[in-house]
């Protein structure tokens, strides 16, 4: 990629030099026909065990954990490597062809619901769970659910895509995305120094939002080094905030599903099928 690099007038896309964007296109809509799964439970999950996808399944858990049987639901991976977020089946789900994406046959006629965050609230209200009932508090949690949705590109497809993913390493750009993805990470150690959860003193949806990508820059050294080159240990707390979470059996079953490596792709199920994964593996 030269460093004189002009854009011209109009972009046009042409494919078959579009290097590091194998996946990517400028257009929407499904590519192949593709039908998708559907299990007995009373919610199908259309996801993968990225840090998007494992803020659905860690809510599934703590609902299940909580007493709410009526939360059981199928898994069903979703392999992006493959194009199967571009099948018609999931296209119809999901318009904008990204994890996750559910598919609520609890009542009466089928609801579908995508974004993460709003399969977080959607969960959250429908069993009145992990959401605080008064306007102050809901106000408040709502607006970290939403803080950390606005977050998740500059740390994934901002500075996740430049310092791993990009055929050429370009200084300003990792440069750029850092210094954005510390200010998010300083907001949230801000924060945690004044509250022991996002909205106050209660775990809620916005704790589940945002512990899946801090953990993920926190604990599972994100990028291949990220965790290091940002320093992300100095944040002590959201260090102490993380451990906290992290200890919550239902968030470490929630981390297990749809992942790969962990031989964790599979039907829903129970409880002791994840725990039986757990064990297995690292």
């Amino acid at each position: 990629m030269a460093e004189d690099y002009l854009p011209p007038e109009v972009w046009t896309w042409d494919a078959a030099s579009a290097k590091g964007f194998r996946l990517n296109r400028p257009i929407a809509g499904a590519t192949h026909e593709q039908e998708l799964p559907r299990g007995q439970h009373p919610f199908q999950l259309y996801s993968l065990g990225s840090p998007n996808g494992q803020k659905a399944t860690i809510m599934f858990e703590e609902l299940l954990a909580a007493g709410f049987t009526g939360a059981e639901y199928d898994a069903w991976m979703i392999d992006i490597m493959a194009g199967d977020q571009f099948g018609s089946g999931f296209v119809s789900v999901n318009p904008n062809s990204k994890i996750p994406a559910l598919l609520d046959l609890s009542g009466p006629e089928p609801v579908r619901v995508f974004e993460s965050g709003a399969i977080l609230l959607h969960l959250a209200e429908r069993f009145g769970a992990f959401i605080p009932g008064d306007a102050g508090g809901r106000a408040e949690c709502l607006s970290w659910l939403f803080w950390q949705m606005s977050n998740a590109p500059s740390m994934g497809g901002g500075f996740g895509h430049f310092y791993r993913m990009a055929p050429v390493k370009i200084e300003y750009a990792i440069n750029r995305y850092a210094m954005e993805v510390k200010r998010i990470v300083d907001v949230a150690d801000r924060r945690l120094g004044e509250s022991r959860y996002f909205a106050g003193d209660t775990y809620t949806i916005a704790d589940i939002a945002n512990f899946t990508w801090l953990h993920y820059f926190h604990t599972s050294n994100a990028y291949g080094g990220a965790t290091k080159f940002l320093d992300i240990p100095s944040y002590r707390n959201v260090d102490r905030w993380v451990c906290e979470v992290r200890a919550r059996i239902p968030v470490q079953r929630g981390l297990r599903v749809n992942l790969t490596a962990a031989g964790t792709t599979r039907e829903r199920h129970s409880a002791a099928d994840i725990d039986a994964a757990m064990a297995e593996s690292p």
